[in-house]
């Protein structure tokens, strides 16, 4: 799952409003991924397709709403856009290691909150095993196509679009893909800190952030290809 790099195309702006916003919003959307993740468990524990189909639906109800309200500052809320921005030089490279370091924060305290608002303990690490090639080759796929919708619409000139393509392609990517879509190293490392319907392992994120990162790779690669640059574009 994702933000958009919305903000990161447009314009200067002091890194602390940049770091804040991207805290923030990293924060909510784990409150949202992993709170609607106990609440499906809750509420329909026998029937893991409905768990996913609630999870699914309130993720994206909150990205929309988190890349609506941080847009205009920063709201890639995802290590992997962030690295994608820059290499397509859309960051400049001193943002890159604070920003990172403020999703993953960002994103861990929202596990908490969430752990916290059902009452449970503040952190209880994962026993969720996702270890598989399948599930890897899954990460790589999804964080390639998030990607591409990213970043074509920054460079076509089409960013109103962010919120909604953004939203509608992680909810989709729960389903069409194997791992459901985490494609974001900060939701990953997050969400190893919950051992509920949306944990993971730690001693399986390690190999998703890979693939994750690969998967970056050949998102610019193909970006660069297709959309050379935004001043190039129509």
């Amino acid at each position: 799952m994702t933000g958009s790099a919305r903000g990161a195309s447009g314009g200067h702006r002091p890194l602390a409003r940049t770091l804040v916003a991207e805290g923030l919003g990293t924060m909510f959307l784990l409150i949202g991924v992993v709170g609607s993740g106990i609440m499906a468990q809750r509420l329909s524990p026998t029937d893991v397709g409905l768990q996913l189909l609630q999870n699914a639906m309130a993720t994206a109800g909150v990205l929309v709403a988190v890349i609506t309200i941080f847009g205009t500052i920063s709201a890639d809320v995802n290590p992997a856009v962030t690295l994608g921005a820059w290499a397509l030089g859309h960051r400049a490279g001193r943002e890159v290691g604070p920003m990172l370091v403020v999703q993953v924060s960002g994103g861990c305290v929202g596990t908490v909150v969430a752990n916290l608002m059902f009452d449970l303990p503040p952190i209880v690490l994962s026993t969720t095993t996702r270890s598989a090639g399948h599930l890897w080759l899954g990460e790589a796929v999804a964080t390639v196509g998030l990607l591409l919708v990213v970043f074509s619409l920054i460079r076509t000139g089409r960013s109103s679009a962010l919120p909604y393509a953004v939203a509608s392609y992680i909810a989709a990517a729960y389903y069409f893909t194997s791992s459901t879509g985490f494609a974001n190293p900060a939701v990953t490392v997050a969400r190893t800190l919950s051992d509920t319907f949306t944990g993971i392992r730690p001693s399986s994120a390690p190999m998703f952030i890979g693939m994750q990162v690969a998967g970056v790779v050949i998102a610019v690669v193909l970006l660069r290809a297709l959309f050379p640059s935004p001043a190039s574009t129509t």
